[in-house]
């Protein structure tokens, strides 16, 4: 849907500036864009391995560890259901963690790895429900989520940040005078979100169980 909408705004743009003799500012519009998100690019990709790097030396510092057991009660009030030594808890603590830091790049891998483990989880549980078809002819091989996976890509998306470091270095790309006046909005923006991402998820877990 989003394919159409952007295709669309793009061809009345062209068909705008065609209409009123505008083509050229288009076209330079467009290479000007062109060198700014390659100049982006290139910027985005220092910080990602600047915070990457400070992620792994934090791991290796033990850092990572003291801060999964501190967020400890908070995951087992979130996925009671879940074994305090799964794999899936610290996957889950570590792309929680860099989530509330701002690195959304170095939650990403935890993320993945944090389903996989909650699809194992599943599998062990025997629970391997599958989607039939529309039909009613058979299954279709489409593996219903679980409620930790539900209630972890909620979190996930909701995404607590203190530092919200994509937004400060897109504005200092642009030439913001003060790129980090957005911390403290977005601390307020990011904790509301997941208090109601929290609340909604307990309350599925309750309605689930009536």
């Amino acid at each position: 849907m989003l394919n159409f909408i952007w295709a669309f705004m793009i061809l009345l743009g062209v068909f705008y500036a065609a209409l009123t003799g505008r083509m050229a500012e288009v076209t330079n519009a467009a290479l000007d864009s062109a060198g700014e998100a390659i100049s982006l690019c290139i910027t985005m990709a220092g910080v990602v391995a600047l915070w990457m790097g400070l992620m792994e030396i934090a791991k290796e510092a033990g850092l990572i560890q003291k801060l999964t057991r501190g967020i400890g009660p908070f995951l087992d009030f979130m996925f009671p259901r879940i074994p305090k030594k799964h794999p899936a808890r610290e996957y889950i603590a570590t792309n929680v963690i860099a989530n509330i830091l701002g690195l959304g790049w170095a939650c990403t891998p935890a993320g993945l790895k944090a389903m996989e483990e909650l699809s194992k989880l599943e599998e062990e549980r025997g629970n391997t429900a599958y989607l039939s078809d529309s039909k009613g002819a058979g299954e279709k091989r489409e593996r219903v989520a679980s409620n930790e996976m539900c209630n972890f890509l909620i979190l996930n998306i909701s995404s607590l940040q203190l530092i919200p470091v994509n937004m400060i270095v897109y504005r200092q790309q642009y030439g913001s005078v003060n790129p980090t006046a957005v911390i403290a909005p977005a601390i307020v923006a990011t904790f509301i979100s997941t208090a109601v991402a929290v609340v909604f998820c307990k309350l599925k877990d309750v309605g689930r169980r009536m």
